[in-house]
């Protein structure tokens, strides 16, 4: 569950939402300030569940403007947990260009090449200077623009992912359920 502020350091009148939300605006003016009582949560900075994505998990966020945000939050998605263990929870193949073109991640689980694990530099791990389409088979994943878990971030859960807009990711990371 997470609580939504109207006003920052968690003022002003609040939004308890234990599931997704299209649009905030709807019960709060504004929303500059959260908690996370349980669970994880993708912030949007605009309704609908578009702009820029801001991961949140169990803890304080007294202030959007810290987080990175030009904005107030508009949208949340909450993100489902995944039992870690069970056998091939998280995979996923990431492609260094759109359409799944161009070298395919080759770490390998049998005998399918697949990405099961966190990764900080697709750079110094592959040799790749970003990633642009992948396909997550189990778990939820983010993935950042910038080496070592930088920048705007972006949340991939099972499905293809043919392009990613015009973004570049540079690393990821998996949604642990440990993060719960």
């Amino acid at each position: 569950m997470i609580t939504f502020y109207e006003d920052r350091n968690f003022g002003g009148r609040s939004y308890d939402c234990s599931s997704d939300c299209s649009d905030l605006s709807s019960y709060l003016s504004h929303c500059y300030s959260c908690r996370v009582h349980s669970g994880c949560f993708m912030l949007y900075d605009r309704p609908n569940y578009m702009g820029n994505q801001y991961f949140v998990k169990r803890g304080e966020y007294p202030d959007c403007m810290s987080m990175g945000m030009s904005d107030w939050f508009r949208s949340c998605r909450m993100i489902p947990m995944v039992n870690s263990l069970t056998v091939g929870s998280y995979r996923m193949r990431i492609y260094e260009r759109e359409n799944f073109g161009g070298q395919m991640m080759k770490m390998m689980d049998g005998s399918l090449p697949l990405m099961t694990d966190d990764c900080d530099s697709f750079m110094d791990r592959y040799r790749w200077s970003n990633c642009m389409s992948c396909h997550a088979m189990d778990g939820h994943w983010l993935m950042y623009e910038q080496p070592h878990y930088r920048g705007r971030m972006r949340y991939f859960w099972p499905g293809e992912y043919r392009s990613f807009d015009g973004m570049k990711f540079m690393s990821m990371r998996r949604i642990m359920d440990s993060w719960y």
